[in-house]
């Protein structure tokens, strides 16, 4: 039976969301401000626009003439099934433990499963095979009503509008068309089940495709087909030769002595023990219950604490270091940032799962370098793209980096390198307004708040019930709690700072991770201004500048109520100007007319 094909209404950005006020930009329609994300382009049809943002002709090479096949349907390739059947390694694995674990008897409950898993094989079998029968894709150009090819229908210069096209379903045919001069982004990824089988996923991202909805997938294509097929999608792109070096940065292995400086060197041991023990208890073995681990706690119990748990913190740390190492090494191995030309950023890294991102340089909105509080002590720091077109905010975390932990002067250089400008701060130190001074007041009080007053409560309570030992160890809490409240308070003061450098919006906040964000003044489409009962009466606003690219919205928290509308109006002109009323300024209300 055959149905019509019916094409899929492409998605739009959403807008940044905001807990308050939230005033929008006459920019906040536009294609880089979460426009529509298969609209046409404004000014010129089929055109794209320039480094400077200004549209005009894209010269690039034309795949009507370079492609002569590329109108014909293709299918994924056959080792997509392979692929979908990756999910068995699980129960499998799980039934082989079983067996192990009980000498070779499998119980009835497990033949079971046995079953229970090879229907299920019968059936995604079947799924993938309709699934991979019934996807097909192409590169061509878009047809007219009479089933012929259009004429150069961007009507860009002469140049033909491509598409990618995607047609997929059984009962219901889904017909998904996407300009080519709207893709913004492709990734290739590879797990290493993929690896094995030689296959890889590639994505392709639009404007407005920041929830994912708007994303094309082909899973799974072979590794030198992708790659033909990506430098197809790209080829829209300027072939204007990058100036000096296109290679931003690539891996150096003396950076590994910043893995360990991480949240992953403590809380990764706990996040493998934890693992280890869902699927422990999921195959039916309760940990607790195991000699070894029973002896383990007595013996740790009846030894001197003031020994063990120094030695125990050890073992945690050595073993998360080494985790980390691992961690590190698989994510950046053979990391690479270049721009493949003036308009593409490409970051490639990965060991088992593979990762290829591009980045368009008119959805690079801006960076973010990142100062964890340990890799800060260690002189290092990270970097992040603020970007659109990268999935939503899971697959934006996923795809965003541009620099594994580094030193921080090469973190300032690599961000400096994407943004083609200097990192503000970078050659000397950023000039940014400091904060009023009672916010060093509020973070003071929530700390003592939060932190030093319940732990403290608690362990005195406890001990005036059992043991007056608890209570030494709550007056010994709350004097080390308060010390280390208040350093973190004046260190999350003293990190607050904002302002304007050329073309950028430059904000840091943040003790635990320090964050210095630059942003281009002209991707702001809204601002929302925050308050609370507590900051109104301090005189206080956290501005929120909302951007469809990265997070949707970036903080600057605890900004001087008076100075907020002033300073959001200059940064991003033409957004607040109607709603502010200037000191001297008769206010205009409407005219009342009597009856």
């Amino acid at each position: 039976m055959s149905t019509p094909l019916e094409p899929e209404t492409p998605g739009t950005a959403h807008d940044a969301p905001g807990p308050d006020r939230t005033v929008r930009g006459p920019h906040s329609g536009i294609p880089g401000a979460g426009g529509d994300a298969f609209g046409t382009h404004p000014g010129i049809p089929g055109a794209r626009p320039d480094a400077s943002g200004t549209p005009g002709p894209h010269p690039g090479p034309s795949l009507g003439s370079t492609s002569p096949g590329a109108t014909q349907w293709r299918r994924l390739d056959p080792r997509t099934l392979l692929v979908h059947c990756g999910w068995m390694a699980a129960p499998l694995g799980s039934l082989a433990l079983t067996a192990l674990a009980t000498g070779g008897q499998i119980t009835t409950g497990a033949w079971f499963t046995l079953a229970a898993i090879a229907a299920s094989f019968a059936v995604v079998t079947t799924i993938g095979l309709i699934r991979w029968a019934r996807t097909e894709f192409r590169v061509a150009l878009p047809r007219s009503a009479d089933g012929t090819a259009a004429d150069a229908a961007g009507g860009g210069h002469g140049r033909p509008a491509l598409t990618l096209d995607v047609r997929s379903g059984l009962l219901t045919r889904r017909l998904r068309s996407v300009p080519l001069h709207r893709i913004r982004t492709v990734d290739l990824t590879a797990t290493p089940l993929h690896r094995l089988l030689g296959v890889t996923v590639l994505r392709a991202g639009t404007a407005g495709s920041g929830d994912g909805r708007s994303e094309l997938s082909l899973e799974a294509l072979a590794v030198p087909e992708a790659e033909r097929l990506r430098a197809e999608l790209l080829a829209y792109a300027d072939a204007e030769a990058v100036a000096n070096d296109p290679v931003v940065a690539h891996i150096s292995w003396r950076w590994l002595r910043y893995a360990p400086l991480t949240f992953w060197v403590v809380g990764g041991v706990f996040v493998v023990a934890g693992s280890a023990y869902r699927v422990l208890d999921g195959i039916g073995i309760e940990a607790w219950k195991l000699g070894f681990v029973q002896r383990a706690f007595t013996e740790f119990g009846a030894s001197a604490l003031w020994l063990t748990v120094p030695a125990a913190l050890l073992v945690i740390l050595a073993l998360g270091s080494v985790g980390a190492l691992a961690l590190y090494v698989e994510n950046w191995w053979n990391y690479c940032l270049e721009w493949t030309d003036a308009r593409t950023l490409r970051v490639r890294r990965g060991l088992f799962t593979t990762r290829s991102v591009t980045i368009e340089r008119a959805r690079l909105r801006g960076v973010l370098l990142r100062e964890p509080l340990l890799l800060r002590a260690g002189g290092g720091a990270l970097v992040r793209a603020v970007a659109g077109g990268l999935g939503n905010h899971e697959e934006n975390r996923k795809r965003s980096g541009l620099l594994p932990p580094a030193p921080r002067p090469e973190a300032l250089r690599v961000a400096g390198g994407a943004l083609r400008s200097p990192f503000p701060g970078s050659t000397s130190p950023a000039a940014l307004t400091p904060h009023p001074r009672i916010a060093l007041r509020r973070r003071r009080v929530r700390g003592l708040l939060w932190a030093v007053l319940p732990g403290t409560a608690v362990l005195a309570g406890l001990g005036a019930a059992f043991t007056p030992v608890l209570l030494h160890c709550a007056w010994i809490y709350a004097v080390v709690t308060t010390a280390v409240v208040l350093w973190l308070a004046r260190d999350a003061y003293r990190n607050l700072g904002h302002g304007v450098d050329g073309p950028y919006l430059v904000a840091r906040s943040g003790t635990f991770s320090r964050d210095t964000l630059a942003l281009q003044r002209e991707a702001i489409a809204a601002w929302t201004f925050s308050t609370s009962p507590f900051s109104r009466r301090a005189g206080l606003v956290t501005l929120t500048a909302a951007v469809a690219a990265g997070e949707d919205g970036y903080r600057i928290p605890d900004l001087a109520a008076a100075e907020a509308p002033g300073f959001a109006a200059a940064t991003a002109p033409g957004i607040l100007e109607e709603f502010l009323m200037h000191p001297g300024t008769p206010a205009h209300l409407p005219e009342q007319r009597l009856p």
